[in-house]
């Protein structure tokens, strides 16, 4: 199974917009099935269905980056001039009001969805793609509490909030930050399987919401009496 290139542009967003979807992406990934299995049972099987993950932290430039939130600091691994093909890319949301997107950034972005490439947005990055032009005509969502100034801002774009996230061909946006988690969480289970889904979520004591923000992704448990019972299931080896 080929190596997932994974990109996500580099720019004062959100912290969680980009550290929520990569780390269960991460926690996917087949060497961290692996590491698993030094505190408990992780089957060959599922091991085969986990995708690899390679992340790309996409500057204009290689220098640090100050992020939108908690004085956190990031260094680029690579730039819009040097970063190898990618499969995906994720554009995370800022502050609004007097952000703006480089024009390298920009250029990076269109040319990533001309080629068809998938493109991940979470909270307001869909209005930062939306300021380079690819989502014209194209439906759409953003975080709610942003809607309406992103709506009359980008007019062209078909915006809406019916669900936590929308799939208009190659551009997935998702609302909130946590809503885009979901987001990426159906990808993972749609793509790789629903096995590989609980297990990354397991070790990160993470349950995903569907589309209408529901917690029925995950195979529901009841107890005796049929009380609702938390969902995972965390198994370790037997003790001798």
């Amino acid at each position: 199974m080929a190596t997932v290139q994974f990109g996500i542009l580099a720019f004062a967003y959100q912290v969680i917009d980009t550290i929520g979807p990569i780390d269960l992406l991460f926690s996917a990934n087949r060497i961290a099935f692996q590491f698993n299995r030094e505190y408990g049972p992780v089957s060959d099987e599922l091991i085969s269905q986990a995708p690899q993950f390679t992340f790309h932290h996409i500057g204009v430039t290689e220098d640090p980056i100050e992020l939108g939130t908690g004085n956190m600091t990031i260094i680029p691994t690579t730039t819009v001039d040097k970063c190898p093909e990618l499969d995906i890319l994720l554009v995370a949301g800022p502050y609004l009001g007097n952000f703006e997107l480089h024009p390298k950034h920009a250029d990076f972005i269109r040319r990533h969805v001309a080629a068809g490439k998938l493109l991940f947005t979470t909270c307001t990055g869909a209005s930062v793609v939306a300021s380079t032009g690819v989502l014209d005509g194209k439906t759409a969502t953003v975080n709610n509490i942003e809607f309406e100034w992103v709506r009359n801002r980008w007019p062209k774009v078909n915006w809406t909030r019916e669900k936590k996230w929308i799939v208009d061909g190659n551009l997935w946006t998702g609302s909130g930050a946590v809503a885009a988690m979901d987001m990426v969480a159906h990808w993972l289970k749609e793509n790789y399987g629903l096995p590989v889904l609980v297990q990354a979520a397991s070790t990160l004591d993470y349950e995903p919401r569907d589309a209408d923000g529901l917690f029925n992704v995950l195979p529901q448990r009841y107890g005796t009496k049929g009380e609702k019972i938390s969902t995972h299931v965390f198994k370790y080896y037997t003790e001798s």
